[in-house]
């Protein structure tokens, strides 16, 4: 993977977790995200990340569904993970592609490659042999009850309302393998601009395939500006469905 070129402070320390790896090849940091995990570049041919201990970060959770879709779709290898008392890491194989926020793409392009890369996979990974889960009732199980860091629409609501909501989904509509962290980063496309792969796949589990669209779509308004959901539905092949993204919107924000 060649990701975008975003880089995080000289004045953070390399885990030794993450030189070890390295073993003296070089290594570039790549991000860092809001809870202080990093990401590096390790050489041409690989990635790590590390979760400090204290962030929570479930690395060892997405290297357990990594392992398991890629039979299905095309994911990161997991070369390796492991943990001592500084934190978690895991390392994976790189992919020779470019996230759907990199420069070189056009939004058009960009765009049509996030919704091909969900509509794959929703069609290639099976339901029933998914042994994880990412429904509604399982991720209000998990939810912190918190708007703190939500779209204003939800903060207005207050949390009681934005509960009440919460609780009355809607009825499914597709039971899908979802991504579980469908924003556009997280597609890869090849050099001639189409779907290559998904990375960041710690949520990835069985759920309306709503669950992505609503957050997918929205996502195209953070990176690329207004305009573009219209593009995505109609390349993913679906109508919107005002009720459930905007169900699957609140239920984001709520941190589930």
């Amino acid at each position: 993977m060649h990701p975008p070129e975003t880089r995080f402070g000289a004045e953070i320390e390399i885990p030794a977790a993450v030189r070890a790896i390295a073993a003296g090849r070089p290594l570039t940091p790549i991000w860092r995200n809001v809870l202080g995990g990093l990401t590096y570049r390790v050489g041409d041919g690989y990635f790590v990340k590390f979760a400090p201990k204290g962030t929570g970060l479930p690395l060892a959770r997405e290297a357990e569904r990594l392992a398991w879709v890629r039979q299905y779709t095309p994911v990161p290898e997991v070369v390796s993970t492991g943990a001592d008392e500084t934190g978690v890491w895991l390392q994976t194989r790189a992919i020779d592609g470019w996230s759907a926020v990199d420069e070189r793409w056009s939004k058009e392009e960009a765009v049509t490659a996030i919704a091909e890369g969900l509509k794959q996979l929703h069609h290639a990974v099976p339901v029933k042999e998914c042994p994880f889960d990412w429904g509604v009732e399982s991720r209000l199980a998990k939810s912190p009850r918190d708007l703190s860091d939500a779209h204003q629409i939800h903060r207005d609501l207050g949390i009681d309302e934005a509960w009440r909501r919460a609780e009355n989904p809607p009825p499914v509509d597709r039971l899908v393998v979802c991504q579980g962290d469908p924003c556009a980063p997280n597609t890869l496309l090849g050099a001639d601009g189409t779907w290559i792969a998904h990375v960041d796949m710690a949520s990835l589990g069985v759920a309306d395939r709503w669950a992505d669209l609503a957050v997918a779509s929205w996502s195209l308004g953070w990176n690329y500006g207004p305009g573009w959901e219209d593009l995505f539905f109609r390349t993913y092949g679906v109508e919107p469905d005002q009720e459930r993204i905007a169900y699957y919107r609140l239920l984001w924000d709520l941190g589930s």
